[in-house]
């Protein structure tokens, strides 16, 4: 088993914290373990030193360890607040394929709460992140994983399989993204199998049953020869529920006692419930139909933690066999069970369709958004141009804006007919391409700049006077130490700022005048210079 620090299903990858190292990986093996309670303390911990040291990927993995955690304890609304969260930073960030990997874990969050459109919307989203994604991104992989859970949760099994075979192709047997993906297809060929049973189709679901036991035994092996650090429940429940199905009942039995107790204490209320499940098919199978009984409804009481109505329905379908095991006039309860299995089946290939539709709707809003965006570029720059200034003006006007710091920088070129007539229009145009080019480098993702007139630049700074001013000073620098001799022999280029803060109750107009003066003043002073 691969180490924690390399495990793929880790949701993000913790930089070096020094002396927190060690519980930072203590909090992943705790959540990967299904003990979610325990993972939950330790986030807790970890949120608050990287909020003290102002450590944010501390803060972030936090987050994204405490979501997976209310997820699997059932506590929907507080692992989509996570989610969500987590959403806001990689979008500011820029980080797609984070984007689509938090995409998916809230979709399945949705596709749990039984809010199936806004979770499909949300797969398609990361579809098509994904598409566009390098698949030697380092978090690739795992944001398959994370594609293939919320498409398991929809019951959409062919693209849950597809996402994970991802996950495992091209990376060497025992190698931690072979491990991961090897486990959950494991689970997912598990669930789809059952699911095939219920419909009759008994051939299709055996292949499964059996495909699923090759993936997972050798990782239940290993586990076993490695001592109990490396101890995964849920590895082993899932060969336990997989081995009952194929007949293979004293294997499951020892496989499945002896974890029931253990996993309830933890609160793993996911192995809980199929170890519960397996031995259930276990006590049937032998005949005790009372043991059967109580263990398929432990089972089915555990559901409720899970908010997966297809294991739910997978539960009360091995109680209706039992039923008919120990009543055989009650078939006719089987028959019409296995209708209703028909009808939901059908259901599922609509999302199918549903999947599609929502993907076309994504392509068309990325169309969209890259017309826009083609619309308020400026071709010289490649910076916002005067419509993107205005809109960016317009939105300081908006009374449903969301408050906070924001300072308006105005450059301008020093002198710039001058450069234009000594050194010619091409000259001026690659020192125009190179300010733009430094502008881009000084401000971070969250800032605007924007060239809205000839040599006239601005920058729209979502921070303090004093973090713009040093923003600025930064570009100006930039600026004046630039070869500019390589250019053009001789040439110089200077810029003047003009730096002004928004203020409660301030206009859009009255903030852009309020930068002018400044601008005026730093000209006024001798150019080459900030006013703030």
């Amino acid at each position: 088993m691969g180490s924690a620090s390399d495990d793929p299903r880790l949701p993000v990858v913790p930089l070096t914290l020094g002396a927190y190292q060690t519980i930072v990986l203590r909090m992943h093996e705790l959540y990967i373990k299904g003990r979610n309670p325990e993972a939950l303390r330790a986030a807790d911990v970890i949120e608050l030193i990287g909020r003290l040291s102002g450590d944010e990927p501390a803060q972030q993995f936090a987050t994204q360890t405490r979501m997976y955690a209310y997820t699997a304890l059932g506590r929907f609304q507080e692992a989509l607040a996570a989610g969500e969260s987590l959403l806001r930073l990689h979008r500011a960030a820029g980080a797609g394929v984070d984007e689509a990997k938090t995409l998916s874990d809230v979709a399945e969050i949705l596709i749990r709460m039984g809010r199936l459109d806004e979770g499909l919307q949300q797969v398609a989203r990361a579809t098509a992140l994904l598409d566009q994604a390098p698949r030697n991104h380092r978090r690739y992989a795992t944001a398959n994983s994370s594609l293939a859970d919320a498409a398991r949760a929809a019951e959409l099994y062919e693209l849950a399989d597809t996402s994970v075979r991802l996950l495992a192709e091209g990376h060497p047997y025992g190698s931690p993204h072979r491990e991961a993906g090897e486990l959950q297809r494991a689970e997912i060929l598990l669930e789809w199998a059952l699911r095939l049973e219920h419909l009759g189709r008994t051939e299709e679901a055996t292949a499964r049953y059996l495909d699923s036991v090759e993936l997972i035994r050798p990782w239940v092996e290993l586990y076993r020869r490695s001592g109990p650090t490396a101890d995964a429940p849920l590895a082993t429940a899932v060969l336990a529920v997989a081995v009952a199905k194929l007949g293979q009942v004293d294997e499951a039995a020892a496989l499945a006692e002896p974890m029931i107790l253990p996993t309830r204490a933890q609160g793993q209320h996911r192995e809980a419930m199929l170890a519960h499940f397996a031995n259930g098919v276990v006590l049937r199978a032998r005949g005790d139909y009372r043991g059967a009984r109580w263990e398929l409804v432990a089972a089915e009481e555990l559901w409720a933690h899970s908010g997966q109505v297809t294991q739910r329905m997978i539960i009360q379908y091995e109680l209706a066999l039992l039923t008919v095991a120990e009543h055989p006039e009650a078939r006719p309860m089987l028959t019409a069970l296995r209708t209703q299995a028909q009808h939901l089946w059908n259901l599922r290939l609509e999302r199918i369709a549903m999947l599609r539709q929502a993907r076309r709707r994504v392509e068309l809003e990325a169309e969209r958004t890259r017309a826009d965006a083609a619309a308020m570029q400026d071709p010289l720059t490649g910076l916002g141009n005067r419509r993107r200034f205005d809109q960016q003006m317009g939105l300081i006007d908006r009374p449903d804006q969301p408050t906070g710091p924001l300072v308006l920088l105005l450059v301008d070129l020093d002198e710039f007919k001058h450069i234009n007539d000594t050194y010619s229009h091409g000259v001026g145009d690659l020192v125009l391409a190179e300010i733009a080019r430094v502008l881009r480098e000084h401000c971070r993702r969250v800032d605007v700049p924007v060239r809205f007139g000839g040599d006239e630049f601005a920058v729209f700074v979502h921070a303090d006077l004093d973090t713009a001013a040093r923003i600025g000073e930064r570009i100006r620098q930039g600026i004046a130490a630039y070869p500019w001799h390589q250019v053009a022999l001789g040439l110089h280029v200077t810029i003047s700022i003009g730096a002004a803060e928004l203020r409660p109750g301030m206009t859009a107009r009255q903030l852009f005048d309020a930068a002018d003066r400044k601008l005026y003043t730093a000209k006024h002073r001798g150019r080459d210079q900030l006013a703030a």
